[in-house]
């Protein structure tokens, strides 16, 4: 009962922060008239409609990846539902944690062995960041660089702050992704042992214990990967790339809804950039730093600075806030029945 109670307080601090500070942004909006040229179409209706869509598909892509992996240990049913606790995780923990973290615990809950799930939320980590790494030069192909970071209609300093952010936060992708690679598919021992001599350094001691875990997990994620086939792979990434770019998405069609004259192709570009900053945030799901983030981002693609607000929210109460509802409720019975199945560690 008690880590049920401590974890349900939790959700309560993403909530009370995302509220803050949209409130601020309101307060802001109302005293430039900001809200003047809104107004609630059917079209902006039918916006709404696909946006919570492709949330589901969003979550179609995740639950289609973990019923993948874990065959033939995982159900439909019991993929969605590891799929929606690592969200609500997400929601509660600051991004840099995130919920794929956790994902061990509730794929162990499900039964699957502690060993094996190991194994498998370092594919699904290495997976995600891949979508990343593969997807950055394409987006920068497709997009002119002065739309994405340009400082036409923004605050100049402002830009320069989120290109400097992004670049930087895709280098450490970049250089985790390749560590991933290394360690689970084609060179574990070698990885192994340069990360058990580098924890064996006076200042990295404490972590020591950790990082030993992960080399051991790595090595076992590896034995396992070699056995699957190029389609396997294809099938588990082509899950990823459903769920990316349906979150993505998500935006489009709010902005379809409200702000049809918005360069679609551009507003679904920017969302790539919004969640590479965000992968740092320091709040709980980057509650406030994303309603801020996104309000200050997309407001050139839009006339009233409300709208872009309104859009903000909008896409939060979508993707962020639904995770949590879903969570709060699953999270009794999922603490009170006994685990599924056998899972021996």
């Amino acid at each position: 009962m008690k880590p049920l109670l401590n974890t349900l307080l939790k959700a309560v601090v993403p909530v009370a922060i995302g509220v803050a500070v949209t409130v601020l942004l309101f307060r802001n909006e109302i005293g430039t008239a900001g809200f003047d040229d809104f107004s609630f179409t059917p079209r902006a209706l039918v916006g709404c409609l696909l946006a919570v869509l492709f949330m589901c598909g969003r979550d179609f892509g995740l639950t289609w990846r973990f019923h993948t992996i874990a065959w033939p240990q995982l159900s439909w049913k019991r993929s969605l539902r590891v799929d929606l606790m690592c969200a609500f995780t997400s929601a509660i923990t600051p991004s840099a944690v995130g919920g794929s973290a956790f994902a061990i615990f509730y794929l162990n809950r499900e039964g699957v062995s502690l060993g094996r799930a190991s194994t498998l939320t370092l594919t699904t980590l290495f997976l995600d960041e891949l979508f990343f790494v593969v997807f950055c030069p394409i987006i920068l192909l497709v997009v002119p660089f002065g739309e994405l970071f340009g400082s036409n209609g923004h605050d100049a300093v402002f830009m320069d702050t989120v290109q400097v952010l992004f670049w930087l936060v895709y280098a450490g992708i970049v250089v985790w992704t390749t560590i991933l690679y290394l360690g689970i598919i084609h060179k574990p021992q070698m990885v192994s042992r340069l990360i058990r001599r580098l924890f064996c350094l006076r200042w990295l001691r404490r972590w020591r214990r950790g990082a030993f875990e992960t080399t051991h997990n790595m090595e076992k994620a590896s034995a396992e990967l070699r056995n699957f086939s190029r389609r396997w792979w294809l099938n588990v990434f082509g899950a990823t790339v459903v769920s990316w770019f349906s979150r993505y998405l998500i935006v489009n069609a709010l902005f379809w809804g409200f702000a049809p004259e918005s360069s679609g192709l551009l507003v679904f570009c920017r969302q790539f950039v919004v969640w590479v900053i965000l992968m740092i945030s320091p709040t709980p799901g980057g509650s406030g730093v994303s309603e801020w983030l996104f309000t200050e981002y997309y407001g050139d693609l839009m006339g009233a600075g409300g709208l872009a607000l309104t859009i903000a929210i909008a896409w939060r109460i979508v993707s962020y806030y639904v995770y949590l509802i879903a969570g709060s409720l699953l999270l009794p019975t999922y603490f009170g029945r006994r685990r599924c199945g056998r899972a021996a560690a």
